[in-house]
């Protein structure tokens, strides 16, 4: 994720922070120094800090629980809105993702158990609590409020995928995803009329949030039904133009600027893929100042390869693990014929959608 900076590395997972949350800290401290001084301020930011490290055990609840099923984190990256654990694929059960998404939760009711047999009820029950709040009471109320907002069956929190898992146990997947994200913009409506009324821009802010997430959460549903019933070949890109490995920088901004392609095949000496050029490559190549750079010193040798054949849905898969924008098609004779790009899969689900009894081509 952009504007995030790496902390530590646990179980081979990344956490980072965003930028914002560290600029959220930032307004924070200055606005309780503000109103009581130094110690208000540290106190305040101990608690603000050791609340997000609830929030990173409960994407690590989820990291952890996905590897069970084989499935890796990458990174878990901490926002001012919370976590997000970063799965390098969704899981291909219901079951399987009712228990990922039951694990991050799991471990909120973990963290409110231990502190509840940690804390000094007779403490907390006398009156000057109310001058000097219980940090430990404090931290056991936001689990439960986590817990509790986090189980709202409303994408993108974790029981919208507790209600797709449930209903896509007895209907198919983009058809349960749909109803899931119908309910999630339900409550996002809710919290939206609420932060008008009373008013409160924060219920406002969730309900963006909310809304967003259920619409991005059903586009990728609908994304892997049509992913699975097309080969790649209905949907690459067939009129391209490529460059070979010796061409200069020069030659690639020619082609760049001569076409409406971003990303480049390049073809080695031996006729091979040898990687792909992409846009923002080149761009950060120019920079150097020295524009007879050849292509193959900054193109991405690691980009995989799919075939004419291949399920548009493994191809697309791949395309989210490498994190490539192309990915280059190749015909039975091992033969450059095709490219595929985000533009394709979005271009294919438009058609898709006006053309639902389209059968998939040969």
């Amino acid at each position: 994720m952009g504007w995030s900076l790496p902390i530590f590395r646990v179980a081979g997972i990344q956490l980072r922070i965003h930028v914002t949350f560290l600029l959220l800290i930032a307004w924070l401290a200055f606005g309780y120094y503000s109103e009581g001084g130094s110690a208000a301020a540290l106190g305040r930011v101990i608690f603000i800090l050791l609340l997000f490290v609830c929030v990173v055990l409960h994407e690590f609840g989820h990291a952890f629980a996905a590897k069970g099923f084989g499935i890796n984190t990458p990174d878990i990256t901490l926002l001012p809105i919370g976590g997000v654990a970063r799965l390098e694929r969704m899981p291909e059960e219901p079951l399987q993702e009712l228990v990922i998404a039951m694990a991050g939760p799991a471990v909120n009711v973990v963290i409110a158990l231990a502190l509840a047999l940690t804390i000094d009820w007779h403490a907390v029950m006398e009156p000057r609590v109310v001058e000097s709040p219980n940090l430990g009471l404090q931290l056991l109320a936001m689990n439960v409020w986590l817990l509790l907002f986090n189980l709202l069956p409303a994408f993108p929190m974790d029981g919208g995928r507790v209600l797709r898992a449930l209903l896509a146990i007895r209907m198919p997947y983009a058809r349960a995803t749909q109803i899931a994200a119908n309910v999630g913009q339900g409550f996002a409506f809710l919290f939206g009329f609420a932060g008008l009324l009373i008013p409160n821009p924060f219920l406002i802010f969730i309900a963006l949030f909310v809304y967003i997430g259920a619409s991005q959460e059903a586009a990728l549903a609908q994304m892997k039904d049509v992913s699975r019933r097309f080969p790649v070949s209905s949907a690459m890109v067939r009129e391209f133009r490529s460059l070979p490995e010796d061409a200069t920088l020069e030659e690639a901004v020619d082609a760049l600027l001569a076409t409406s392609q971003h990303d480049f095949p390049v073809m080695g000496d031996n006729g091979n893929v040898a990687g792909v050029l992409t846009r923002h490559d080149l761009i950060a190549a120019l920079r150097r100042g020295d524009p007879h750079i050849r292509v193959g010193e900054v193109m991405r040798r690691d980009v995989p390869t799919v075939t004419t054949g291949t399920r548009f849905e493994d191809a697309f898969r791949i395309m989210q693990e490498c994190h490539c924008p192309a990915v280059p098609v190749l015909d039975s004779m091992k033969r450059l014929v095709g490219l595929l790009t985000p533009e394709n899969v979005t271009e294919l689900m438009m058609v898709q959608s006006a053309m639902p009894r389209r059968r998939p081509a040969a």
